[in-house]
């Protein structure tokens, strides 16, 4: 068995410094305190929630009024955009009005391109937070071969231009934030480290050595992009990057930009930011959705008080040497069974042991649909690949796509090796393994824990190709205990299939999301997992309509992860900017109109961004793009490239259709 010693830090050969104090046990990161205003940041202080108006900032009282919203709805600092000098004058407006109501959170000035109107603002408000990417450097998509020499001649006309604002910074008791964006990076830091969380660190670095030069350290940092695999290996990169270099330990604003809306946009947002508070990163957080603003606190909110108990956990044992790179993706490597592991995408499971299969229409809510004219099964996007039955199988033949997972002592009794395969405990599969046709010859599913893991269960798995391994854990610290059974497993050159399985109770509201999000998504962007199972105790009084209902959402929440976690795409997936006061045209309008006339294109990304700021770079991993140049006024990409300029409104989501088209990635959507 494995020897449960108390948890402690990282200790391996390879990388003798990581990302956190412990891999197995819950502690936040410590850090300096950065004030701001009335609202000190860092580790001694709670995690704190913003998020960013949407209203023109020229609009004084709409700006105001929209603010207390946020207040109200558990805003700690509220973010304007100030990309132009007027926006910044405004501030002092805006500020004054918030402060005669008697609302006293500090307001951050959000910059872009314009050092004049962050020179300003610092005068202003609380905080200024400048982009590296597109602040005194040069973004024109051009790659160019520089020297040592014209590199650092580049540095230091960036200093030059970046002086003034730490100067008045230091001066005025302005904190800042250097936050760094995926798809915003220079044409300089693309051109000597390309479109990579190392560019995106480097690029924050290289502001931040002029500001540890000037001694100014009201610093806080940021790492964001709309992909969270890249999101939290760049965020890992940053705290490995300060620690090597002797740098001071600065707070960490959390965020996945772009996240888009609704389920999409609080899955994907848990993927990123709660794998990096399962780790103890992150001093503040944002949750970037199209929605109005004060809808996105109480999300950021709730992924946060999930950590406020954390510590004191059950222990998990420490690990002493880590397989996994943290800093760049690579799926564990396993052989293929059946349809799991291999070059298979992750499966879905979905939970049905409280649900009787007994009717064709049972099985709609899990993507499969039953046509009696034809006499045909039609699966979606987000049709299961296996159904847990339990004891009580279903009563008819289940759809090609899909098969039937049962408990041992009912497979036994089944009678079909084609379509229904076993769930065993660890013991009974040490017990049955050794029996002739006590196993499925081709599927057998093992559940397991971390105190389960004993020199006899790898042993079986090492022998045994015909197994997938079902992991679960009842500790509170839940990513943190499947991780060491991956390590586990890794170290001792086991390779079978892993599903994750985690149990939720059946809620409503965001918590499913965001709580599965990071328990199964946190392990997916490291390469840990060939399938996800959502399972929930269903109260006894539920009705069959709304076991049905339940079932639905926590498939639909499992294909979500998948796809956040980039492991399997299954749907369209919308990289829509929050919203702020640079925006064209009303986002979550035009969202909902590209939503509904193009949902049904499995697989493909559409950018949609409200501005130019916000734009080609914003939406780094986009196939195509529909960015707001002007009123009335679209440009349309496919990737970053520009394809077509000025677009009405009115033609430009056809304009876009036909440019999928034109790739030949378009299909009619279906009809039941």
């Amino acid at each position: 068995m494995l020897d449960f010693a108390t948890p402690s830090s990282f200790i391996s050969a390879e990388k003798p410094a990581l990302y956190c104090n412990s891999l197995t046990g819950y502690s936040r990161r410590k850090t300096i305190t950065v004030a701001i205003g009335s609202v000190p940041l860092g580790s001694d202080f709670p995690i704190r929630v913003q998020s960013m108006t949407t209203i023109d900032t020229m609009d004084t009282l709409g700006s105001v009024e929209q603010a207390i919203k946020m207040i109200e709805a558990g805003c700690e600092y509220v973010r304007i955009t100030a990309p132009s000098v007027k926006e910044a004058q405004n501030l002092e407006n805006i500020r004054k009005e918030l402060r005669a109501r008697g609302y006293t959170t500090p307001l951050v000035a959000d910059i872009h391109f314009t050092p004049n109107a962050a020179e300003l603002a610092a005068r202003i408000v609380e905080k200024v937070r400048i982009n590296p990417g597109n602040y005194a450097d040069r973004k024109r998509f051009e790659t160019i071969d520089y020297t040592d020499a014209s590199y650092a001649a580049e540095l230091e006309r960036i200093r030059a231009k970046f002086m003034p604002l730490i100067r008045i910074c230091k001066e005025y008791g302005t904190a800042m934030r250097i936050g760094t964006n995926h798809g915003s990076l220079s044409d300089r830091i693309l051109s000597r480290y390309g479109d990579t969380p190392l560019g995106m660190v480097e690029s924050a670095l290289e502001f931040l050595r002029i500001c540890e030069d000037e001694k100014y350290h009201n610093i806080v940092l940021s790492m964001k992009s709309s992909n969270p695999q890249v999101m939290v290996e760049a965020y890992r990169l940053l705290v490995h990057r300060l620690d090597a270099e002797g740098l001071k330990p600065y707070p960490l604003h959390l965020g996945v930009t772009e996240a888009g809306e609704a389920e999409d946009g609080r899955i994907k947002s848990a993927v990123g930011i709660g794998t990096l508070l399962e780790d103890g990163l992150g001093d503040t957080v944002r949750v970037s959705l199209t929605e109005d603003p004060e809808l996105e606190a109480p999300v950021a909110q709730a992924l946060i008080d999930r950590y406020t108990q954390r510590a004191g956990h059950a222990p998990i044992p420490e690990i002493k040497h880590y397989p996994i790179d943290p800093f760049q993706y690579a799926r564990r490597k396993t052989h293929e069974v059946a349809n799991f592991g291999g070059l298979n995408v992750p499966r879905v499971v979905a939970d049905y042991s409280k649900i009787p299969v007994d009717d064709h229409e049972q099985l709609r809510p899990v993507g499969h649909f039953y046509l009696p004219i034809p006499d045909k099964w039609r699966m979606n996007d987000l049709g299961t690949d296996y159904i847990y039955t339990g004891s009580r199988p279903a009563t008819f033949m289940l759809p090609n796509g899909l098969k039937e997972i049962l408990d041992y002592d009912a497979w036994q009794t089944a009678g079909d090796l084609v379509h229904k395969f076993p769930l065993l405990e660890t013991g009974p599969y040490l017990i049955n393994r050794q029996k002739a046709g006590g196993l499925h010859p081709v599927l057998n599913f093992v559940s397991t824990s971390l105190r389960k893991v004993s020199d006899d269960l790898i042993s079986a798995l090492l022998e045994d190709r015909n197994v997938v391994l079902v992991v679960r854990t009842e500790n509170a610290h839940a990513m943190a205990e499947l991780r060491r059974i991956y390590v586990e497993l890794i170290n001792r050159k086991v390779t079978c299939p892993v599903v994750n399985l985690r149990s939720f109770p059946d809620r409503q509201g965001d918590s499913l999301q965001l709580y599965a999000a990071t328990d199964i998504g946190g392990l997916l962007v490291d390469g840990l997992g060939d399938g996800a199972w959502l399972a929930t105790d269903l109260l006894p009084a539920l009705t069959l309509e709304e076991r049905l209902a339940t079932a639905n959402r926590y498939n639909s929440t499992a294909f979500g992860i998948l796809q956040a976690a980039r492991t399997r795409m299954s749907k369209t997936e919308y990289i829509s900017c929050p919203s702020c006061g640079r925006t064209l045209f009303d986002l979550q309008e035009t969202t909902a109109m590209i939503r509904k006339r193009t949902d049904h294109l499995k697989g493909i990304k559409i950018g949609i961004m409200g501005c130019i700021v916000n734009g080609p770079g914003e939406m780094a991993d986009a196939d195509y793009g529909y960015v707001g140049i002007g009123k009335d006024k679209i440009s349309l990409y496919r990737g970053q490239q520009v394809i077509k300029r000025s677009v009405t409104a009115e033609h430009a989501v056809d304009e876009l259709i036909g440019l999928i088209k034109e790739d030949g990635r378009w299909n009619e959507p279906e009809t039941e």
